[in-house]
């Protein structure tokens, strides 16, 4: 089994079925041209090896940002960890540091993790998850 402390830069891991992701996924990688963050599916054969603390949740709630030290971020809190580093996005982070916006960004992100297949326009059986 890969130890999560051995990789050297964070790991977005996304839901590599869903279009909207996808979608958000291309965004932030185009304002990451120092490739800060490794991009990986969900749906990748052995990410639940390489990171035991995956399949301890329920991956409908959103993204997940697994950190060098092995800590794992997940939805709002991912994005907020991500978009500190990225190009244009850093510049409005802070405010997410704010008590009330920081629980605006979870309640929307959650909602936005729960509609993400029809938002993207792309239901099948998996709206229904």
């Amino acid at each position: 089994m890969t130890q999560v402390q051995s990789q050297t830069k964070p790991v977005v891991v996304y839901d590599g079925d869903c279009h909207f992701c996808r979608k958000q996924i291309q965004r932030f990688k185009a304002r990451d041209p120092g490739k800060t963050f490794e991009y990986c599916p969900r749906q990748t054969e052995g990410i639940e090896e390489r990171f035991p603390k995956l399949a301890e949740d329920d991956f409908n709630t959103g993204m997940r940002l697994v950190h060098p030290n092995g800590e794992v971020s997940v939805g709002a809190d991912a994005v907020y960890q991500i978009a500190i580093h990225l190009r244009g996005y850093k510049y409005l982070a802070w405010l997410y540091q704010v008590p009330v916006a920081h629980q605006i960004a979870r309640a929307t992100y959650a909602w936005i993790a729960a509609h993400r297949m029809k938002l993207a326009r792309s239901c099948d059986e998996s709206c229904e998850r």
